[in-house]
C-alpha cells in the first residue's frame, strides 16, 4: 500500500449539529474512542486502540465520529491519525465535551 493522499470530508463548524454529535457520542466504542483521543491532543491512529472490534467496523465508528464533526482524519503515510475536534465542539457546545469526558458510564 502507498501513501493515502485521499481527502477525507468533514462538516465546517457552523454545519456541526448538536444531534449528530450526541448520535456519534452515544455508541460505548465510539465514546472510548473519543476519550482516548481526548488524551492525545496531536491525534492517533484509531487502530492502536485495544477496542476488540474489527477493522470494519473501527471504520465505521471514525466515519461516524468524523461525519458528525467530533473528529478530524488526516492522512499520514499509510495511516490515518484522529484527532477530537474539541475547539468546534467547545465553541458550539459549551461543557458538553467535558461532561462526556467526565462521566463514567
Amino acid at each position: 500500500m502507498g501513501v493515502m493522499t485521499t481527502l477525507l470530508a468533514h462538516p465546517e463548524r457552523d454545519e456541526i449539529r448538536i444531534a449528530s454529535v450526541l448520535h456519534a457520542l452515544a455508541d460505548p466504542v465510539r465514546l472510548r474512542i473519543v476519550r482516548a483521543l481526548a488524551e492525545h491532543e496531536e491525534g492517533l491512529s484509531c487502530g492502536v486502540l485495544p477496542l476488540g472490534v474489527t477493522a470494519s467496523t473501527l471504520t465505521h465508528h471514525v466515519r461516524t465520529l468524523r461525519e458528525a464533526g467530533v473528529v478530524r482524519v488526516r492522512p499520514q503515510g499509510t495511516s490515518r491519525i484522529s484527532a477530537l475536534r474539541r475547539d468546534d465542539l467547545d465553541a458550539l457546545f459549551p461543557g458538553l465535551l467535558d461532561g462526556v469526558l467526565a462521566a463514567k458510564r
